[in-house]
């Protein structure tokens, strides 16, 4: 059965195309079938369009709260036969309607060695406290922040003479691979 996936995203789009890309190359049984921004402007929307992905584009200013706007989304979701939710580089958390929804089907990828460096600044944080090691973490989805059970992980060194703008780039480049042989893992243990 090909699993019908949703991207949620909010901004340039890279983890978005590697993940569309290796479903395509590898013949993954799974498609991409909505794409969900939370940025009217983000560089990842262009990508869907250039692939023929379906997009959702939710401003969350535009609902009285944030189950409202997780609740429009959901209808989204739904109306898609959405199986599974891939966040990538999606910077919102994920609250309690969507996790109800899809209980143990949200992954994320986050740009650190769980549990060091949780949130949206981690690898501003590692290098900040002088770790000489870092790296990438795929985990599930709960309503903490970046604390859901761990899939797995793929270590990136940090040089000393590491800076933000060299060490981002090493770390995303193992992203895109990486999110790529964990949804094939996944797919194949029948996980999500």
């Amino acid at each position: 059965m090909v699993k019908r996936l949703a991207v949620f995203a909010s901004g340039n789009g890279t983890n978005f195309t590697a993940l569309w890309q290796a479903i395509q190359d590898r013949q993954l049984p799974a498609s991409i079938v909505l794409l969900v921004c939370d940025h009217a402007d983000a560089p990842v929307l262009q990508r869907a369009a250039a692939v023929q992905v379906p997009v959702f584009c939710v401003d969350f200013k535009a609902y009285p709260d944030k189950a409202s706007a997780e609740t429009a989304i959901l209808t989204q979701l739904r109306a898609a036969q959405v199986t599974a939710i891939l966040l990538a580089g999606y910077m919102r958390l994920i609250g309690p309607t969507l996790l109800a929804a899809y209980p143990h089907h949200i992954v994320n990828l986050h740009p650190a060695l769980l549990p060091h460096f949780p949130g949206r600044h981690s690898i501003v944080d590692a290098l900040a406290a002088g770790a000489t090691t870092t790296g990438v973490t795929i985990h599930f989805v709960d309503a903490g922040i970046d604390t859901g059970q761990v899939i797995d992980q793929r270590t990136v060194a940090i040089l000393p003479t590491d800076t933000y703008d060299t060490l981002a780039p090493r770390i995303h480049a193992v992203e895109h691979q990486f999110y790529a042989d964990t949804l094939q893992q996944l797919l194949a243990q029948q996980r999500i």
